[in-house]
């Protein structure tokens, strides 16, 4: 049997799971084939309807068989994402090409192992958890019924996944169940080893052709240079890829608490001689109390008493995991489990401190006082050079998404990964579209001018032992859309209202309750903060009353279960924030209205976009358009791509923030949406609407 043709094998995938030839989709599958087989990173941006899940997960699958010992990792940024390719996708893809590639492709999901229940922790009582009465059936509290649910879904689940436990637990309880990397005995020590959740998913791994993971998994594989995470892979697969560099921020990054640092100290109680545990006492109340005495905001220094008190914690916490190490019961069981966990928070205590005390210029180092704690936060300045040196120069790379070009180019995206706008290279062969009609944008180190056009990107650089910079080539591929995104939505800016304020004022409230009315429910709105969602939904509801229109908010339920009841009542209205930007998919007449309060910038007062605007500032560039803008840019494409999510739907994307009209940047946050039918005249997109909902009712009424 000869090597299938690569079209071959996406005809038999489309026609598994129910599709249809897609130009944009057979484009970039031959872009990802081709990527895969020079090494060389590709950026892809696949509108929504693409069907770019094909269009990777088959040449990746080809690519893996290719060859024996090949395997490719696919890291996703939302759960939805990777539930739809594992129970959905990748059964029907195997069965489809197995005959083809003459066995059935392996595939396996891997998440970090404080996903899955830990047996030895379930079963053993600690301390801390018998002064909680989470394991005391007697205690039959809330929180130990929870365990005790647990603990019998331990027994039948196969898998051992946080998220197959239905319905789920708070995060308190599930911290009760299971351990970090850190806290883990490791399977030869423990005495729920050979069946443990986490290593069974490992094995799973190790033996499949392409392994499912998350942003945040793959990061810590990438950054840490001791331990590896994923198994040996050949290539790397993206998506969601504009989610990638805030993932891997977070999983860089890190937070001090005083409750924390209590917590540690606690469980160090019965492992430690009694003038070391009241050192580590002593320590953490010092620091709650310098934590509770410190102002909030970013520091360029930590001040002089909060760092003593820190000294002390790091010093304290670095004698408890010296102590504990010699204390080690190389036997293992319930002891050395406590031990375990008690000498994994020092550690983590220890590391945190040390960083926070060493001031470094890469990092940004903040106090956070939020509604139940106070947080010593620290962030890297940036991830783009660990990204460029430990991950693009390294590993075969693909990352698509259906949102990459800001501003209507790559090379802000780019530029985040650590992949710098260079001289042009184009290597795909007529596989990049023209890009003579696409929108200027600015990169990261040069002044924002709207007139110019930038020299485009296709190279970014690594840097060996020597310093000598070496060229990283890469491509970017814009396969489009197949919806008729002109005729299908209109953008709307309500070019008429006062530039927003801090809070949403009575004209915009106005406006929402007029554009609702004219739809008939039907609406989705996407709000800058909390606080704006429920202040509109608190309007809304009275002062739409007399239409009957259901109001839903983000917080009155769980986040599922809200845009469910969103997408069956067609009268219904979903308010909320960030989650809803990105993670609502409402095909159909229950969504013909997306409402945009304001343009998404960062606030003002948040503490890593203000210092990354610093530091481009200091590199001779324009820091408000390279991080400001390009994060509005983002979610606005984002939250506008929530409307048309089939070929039959219609709608408007309303934007009541003026500045999208007026604004010397509105060109650049415009050319990164969708290429909706403008308008700014309000009466125009009321009969719009008005006309929608007679149309959608006759539809739901035949």
């Amino acid at each position: 049997m000869g090597k299938p043709a690569l079209d071959e094998l996406l005809d038999a995938a489309v026609a598994a799971v129910g599709g249809a030839p897609r130009p944009g989709q057979q484009q970039m599958a031959k872009a990802v084939a081709l990527s895969l087989a020079q090494g060389d990173p590709l950026l892809v941006e696949a509108g929504t309807g693409t069907g770019k899940s094909l269009a990777y997960l088959v040449p990746a699958i080809a690519h893996t068989l290719a060859r024996k010992e090949r395997r490719v990792i696919v890291a996703t940024a939302t759960l939805a994402l990777q539930r739809q390719l594992v129970a959905h996708d990748l059964p029907l893809i195997s069965g489809a090409l197995a005959p083809l590639l003459g066995r059935a492709p392996e595939f396996a999901l891997l998440k970090g192992r404080n996903n899955y229940v830990c047996l030895n922790k379930i079963n053993s009582a600690g301390e801390e958890d018998e002064q909680d009465g989470l394991f005391d059936p007697k205690a039959l509290s809330d929180l130990g019924r929870h365990v005790l649910r647990v603990r019998e879904w331990s027994e039948e689940t196969d898998t051992g996944d946080r998220d197959d436990l239905a319905p789920g637990v708070p995060d308190r309880i599930w911290n009760a169940v299971s351990v970090s990397s850190r806290e883990c005995l490791g399977a030869s020590k423990c005495p729920f080893g050979p069946s443990c959740f986490a290593e069974a998913a490992r094995e799973r791994a190790r033996g499949a052709d392409l392994v499912i993971t998350n942003h945040a998994l793959l990061a810590i594989d990438t950054f840490d240079g001791e331990i590896k995470v994923l198994p040996e892979h050949d290539a790397v697969i993206i998506d969601e890829a504009h989610e990638l560099v805030s993932r891997a921020t977070g999983a860089d990054s890190g937070e001090l608490t005083a409750g924390l640092a209590e917590r540690a100290a606690r469980r160090c109680h019965r492992q430690l001689d009694e003038a070391l545990s009241q050192r580590l006492d002593l320590a953490a109340a010092e620091f709650g109390v310098e934590l509770d005495e410190a102002e909030a905001g970013r520091f360029h220094h930590l001040p002089e008493p909060l760092a003593d008190a820190l000294t002390m914690l790091r010093d304290a916490a670095r004698e408890a995991v010296s102590a504990l190490g010699r204390n080690r019961d190389k036997s293992g069981g319930g002891d050395e489990g406590a031990r375990r966990q008690a000498q994994a928070g020092v550690e983590q205590i220890f590391e945190l401190a040390d960083r926070l005390l060493q001031s470094s210029e890469y990092d940004v180092v903040w106090l956070d006082r939020g509604e139940r704690s106070t947080a010593l936060r620290i962030a890297p300045l940036s991830v783009a050079q660990q990204l460029r040196h430990r991950l693009f120069a390294r590993t075969p790379a693909v990352l698509t998404s259906a949102t990459l070009r800001i501003g209507g180019d790559f090379d802000n995206v780019a530029g985040s990964l650590g992949l710098y706008p260079a001289e042009r290279a184009d290597r795909l062969d007529g596989l990049r579209p023209d890009r003579a009609a696409e929108a200027a944008a600015p990169s990261a180190d040069a002044d924002f001018d709207p007139d110019e056009e930038p020299a485009g990107s296709s190279t970014g650089t690594d840097t060996d032992a020597s310093g000598t910079d070496h060229p990283i080539p890469w491509q970017a591929l814009d396969v489009g859309s197949p919806f008729d995104y002109p005729k299908q939505g209109i953008l709307y800016t309500a070019k008429h209202l006062a530039a927003p304020g801090r809070e949403l004022g009575e004209e915009q409230l106005s406006e929402i309750a007029e554009l609702i009315a004219a739809a008939g429910g039907r609406t989705l709105g996407l709000f800058s903060s909390m606080r704006a969602a429920d202040l509109a939904a608190r309007e809304m509801r009275g002062r739409l009353d007399y239409l009957g229109l259901p109001v839903l908010c983000q917080g009155e339920d769980s986040l599922p279960q809200l845009i469910q009841r969103f997408a069956e009542d067609p009268k219904a209205c979903l308010f909320g924030t960030l989650s809803l930007w990105q993670g609502v998919n409402v095909p159909g007449t229950a969504c013909q209205l997306v409402i945009i309060d304001r343009i998404p910038f960062p606030r003002p007062d948040d503490p890593l976009a203000t210092a990354r605007q610093e530091a481009v500032a200091r590199a001779g560039g324009n820091g408000f358009m390279a991080v400001a803008a390009s994060h509005a840019a983002l979610l606005l494409a984002q939250g506008a791509g929530r409307l048309i999510r089939s070929s039959g739907d219609r709608g408007v994307v309303a934007i009541l923030d003026s500045r999208l009209a007026t604004a010397r940047y509105s060109s650049f946050l415009r050319a990164g949406l969708p290429d909706f039918w403008p308008t700014t005249d309000s009466e125009t997109v009321y009969a719009a609407l008005r006309r929608l909902d007679e149309a959608a009712k006759e539809r739901e009424q035949a």
